[in-house]
């Protein structure tokens, strides 16, 4: 019997508009493939992607992240301010026990990082929904709480209400298959005005720095691999290398601002 493999893509910085058409691609290869597909990303500039059902309007009268490139994702949620992240796409066929419901694959996606984060010293856990929760259509994603998400108390303690969310989720059904956007906040992202620079693990912990992503990325790959049984496939190019003129096919899409301002 040939063992279970997850292929894993390592990409190199890009801009939104190809992030989002890489990410279209990684689900037909989740469909090829027949099972979990994941690549690991990050972004050429500080950028705000969109959820794909939040109001352009909503964007533009935030002036936190007044000039910063913006790109509509696939995926719904809130709008998450990049470059500071630990950014990754996960896509499964819906048959796949991950596809079936939304659920499953943002709980299997948490659940690893909790691990993970444990082990470097941050107790982290699922957020369980509470009467106290911050508005559910706050624009920005990590001002948010949704059951499932990933929350974190700062280092010894702290007044405000509530543990910072410091991981989030979204999905998009694509076909035959569920693509899911998601983010670790490692540090505020100081590109941005004071309302939209949330605490990311560097000011929970008190450090100067966030970890690397990689230094996070890998073992929480591991845990996930476990999880599912598999061996990860570590591909040896960028998910983008070979399908560049697909990629800048599916990114005039995200460029247009019919399609950013479709809400």
């Amino acid at each position: 019997m040939t063992a279970a493999v997850l292929p894993v893509w390592w990409d190199d910085a890009a801009d939104g508009p190809t992030n989002m058409a890489a990410d279209e691609l990684l689900a037909d290869e989740a469909a090829r493939h027949g099972g979990l597909v994941i690549r690991i990303y990050s972004w050429s500039k500080p950028s705000v992607s969109l959820g794909a059902f939040q109001p352009l309007a909503e964007a533009d009268a935030c002036a936190a992240i007044a000039g910063l490139p913006l790109v509509r994702r696939p995926s719904g949620g809130g709008a998450i301010v990049h470059g500071t992240d630990l950014t990754y796409a996960a896509a499964v066929p819906k048959t796949h026990p991950w596809g079936a419901t939304p659920q499953a694959l943002y709980d299997a996606m948490h659940t690893a990082m909790v691990a993970v984060l444990a082990a470097n010293g941050m107790p982290a856990r699922l957020h369980q929904a509470a009467a106290t929760d911050p508005p559910a259509d706050a624009f920005l994603c990590f001002a948010r709480r949704s059951a499932g998400d990933l929350v974190a108390p700062w280092a010894g303690g702290h007044a405000a209400v509530g543990d910072p969310k410091i991981m989030g989720s979204a999905q998009r059904r694509l076909g035959t298959t569920v693509l899911q956007h998601g983010s670790l906040l490692l540090a505020a992202n100081r590109a941005v005005g004071e309302e939209a620079r949330l605490p990311g693990l560097a000011e929970l912990l008190g450090r100067d720095d966030a970890w690397e992503p990689r230094q996070i990325a890998a073992p929480w790959l591991d845990a996930i691999a476990r999880t599912v049984g598999a061996a990860i496939d570590h591909q040896p190019g960028a998910l983008c290398r070979g399908r560049e003129s697909t990629i800048d096919a599916h990114a005039r899409r995200f460029r247009d601002r019919q399609w950013t301002a479709r809400r």
